[in-house]
């Protein structure tokens, strides 16, 4: 799952999708200074990226790039997976896509001091060039990439991928497809018990 999986799957707790958002950006234990329901949301970020990397579906998902991405195999199906959930957000939220990236972008703003240092610049191209709603198209899934090709310490070759996922398209949403509603379940169990004092 890639940032707009994880903040839809966040509700309707600000703290949780600030959490869930940073959590990339925070290595090891949180720092004491932040609010519960951010840990909480950097937890649930966490358990979700596990729940993801291991489920079979997404798995199959994961093998049929491995070959040529070795190791981001699983970084690119991620980023595959939001697209699909932005190319078929009406099936999962009665709010538009747009909206919810508005909305968002604003609720981080205001959370903004929260944010790890290392986030800001990053935070900033993703509100400018829109990235949430962007993922929609194919040829914002192709800009994705090839940042993120820019960014890899070794050669990745992930600005490639896109070809995979035009070759495999219908494959990979249908993995999607299959996967999108047990991970919302799964957190929906999660939230049910971890947040009932919020």
């Amino acid at each position: 799952m890639n940032f707009l999986a994880h903040l839809y799957l966040s509700g309707d707790s600000e703290e949780i999708l600030v959490g869930n958002f940073i959590a990339d950006f925070v290595k090891g234990k949180p720092a004491a200074h932040l609010p519960e329901n951010v840990v909480k949301g950097i937890a649930l970020h966490r358990l979700i990226d596990t729940f993801t990397d291991t489920h079979p579906v997404v798995r199959q998902s994961i093998r049929r790039l491995q070959p040529a991405y070795h190791k981001y195999a699983g970084v690119i199906v991620d980023i595959f997976y939001d697209h699909f959930l932005a190319s078929n957000w009406s099936v999962f939220s009665k709010e538009s896509l747009p909206a919810f990236a508005t909305k968002t972008y604003s609720l981080i703003n205001e959370h903004k001091a929260v944010l790890p240092v290392t986030m800001h610049e990053m935070f900033h191209y993703m509100q400018q060039q829109n990235w949430l709603v962007s993922y929609a198209q194919i040829e914002g899934v192709a800009s994705v990439l090839q940042g993120m090709a820019r960014r890899t310490t070794f050669l990745s070759n992930m600005e490639l991928a896109i070809h995979d996922l035009e070759r495999d398209y219908t494959a990979y949403s249908k993995e999607f497809l299959n996967f999108f509603p047990i991970v919302i379940e799964y957190v929906q169990e999660w939230c049910s018990i971890n947040l009932k004092s919020s």
